[in-house]
């Protein structure tokens, strides 16, 4: 069995790298830091970002990252607690609780007064989906 003495791994794009993709990601995250919760502005950027990087996902635009074959045994105690949460959630807004059982964006609405903390969190939203195009 004949082995290759050398290994070439193709080298990323010059926008794909660290260097290039999160600066870029903090521009965007400090533009939609900006713009007001809820407003016709905020809910137009959030789409054309979302979009963006829903045609760059399903395009082969972007390299991809291998997916992980299998799930570990311990990912059920990560999946649990959050798909007990989102049951709470979801039950909280349907039935209109209010402020007896407020929902977690009532609960994060005053944290998310600070353009700052809006940007940061935008920042980790447009992480999480940059990580998600790349699979």
């Amino acid at each position: 069995m004949d082995h290759p003495r050398e290994l070439t791994v193709p080298e990323p794009r010059v926008w794909d790298r660290p260097v290039v993709s999160v600066p870029v990601l903090v521009c965007l995250s400090l533009v939609g830091g900006q713009l007001p919760s809820f407003s016709t502005q905020a809910n137009l950027y959030t789409l054309g970002t979302g979009g963006a990087l829903i045609w760059l996902g399903l395009g082969n635009r972007v390299p991809r990252r291998p997916a992980p074959r299998r799930l570990g045994a311990g990912a059920l105690w990560w999946v649990l607690p959050a798909a007990v949460f989102g049951v709470f959630e979801g039950a909280t807004f349907v039935l209109h609780a209010g402020d007896d059982f407020p929902t977690l964006s009532r609960l994060a609405d005053p944290l998310l007064e600070d353009e700052l903390v809006r940007s940061a969190a935008w920042f980790a939203w447009l992480a999480a989906f940059w990580g998600l195009v790349r699979r």
